[in-house]
């Protein structure tokens, strides 16, 4: 078990992000105000919520000498404690919450420009975290209990 240690999201396409102590979590729109959560007509939400683990974002910064807060890398959820799983399907619950993993977040271009060598620090093993489907609606809150279920 893990440990839910940061929650961030974005009104808008390259809006700031915003850190928040919980928020609600729905099937249709992902974290509460966060504009990728919705799901689009005929869309299968793949990336509605993502999540990375704390060390890897400590392992990038080392890698790199720098001290960058975690939600510039503009992912939702920072945990910490555990390992997320590398495979589509397994189900990750937080709080009240539960989520699928579907796929790798793959880091962007943006990445250089928060810091030179940051999408190469964020690339290998997952580091730059999954991305995640919203299998069950409910709250989640700093300090909540991360679990990979069976």
């Amino acid at each position: 078990m893990g440990v839910l240690v940061g929650i961030a999201r974005h009104a808008f396409p390259k809006a700031p992000m915003e850190l928040l102590k919980a928020v609600d979590v729905t099937l249709d729109g992902g974290l509460q105000g966060d504009f990728r959560g919705a799901v689009k007509p005929g869309g299968r939400g793949k990336r509605q919520v993502t999540m990375m683990e704390r060390v890897d974002w400590d392992a990038a910064m080392a890698e790199l000498g720098h001290t960058i807060p975690w939600q510039e890398r503009r992912v939702n959820l920072l945990l910490d404690g555990i390992d997320i799983p590398q495979v589509p399907g397994i189900r990750v619950a937080i709080g009240s919450a539960e989520f699928e993993i579907t796929v790798e977040c793959d880091p962007c271009s943006r990445m250089e420009t928060i810091a030179t060598g940051l999408k190469a620090a964020l690339t290998p093993d997952w580091r730059g975290g999954a991305c995640t489907r919203v299998r069950a609606a409910g709250r989640i809150a700093i300090g909540d209990t991360v679990t990979i279920l069976p």
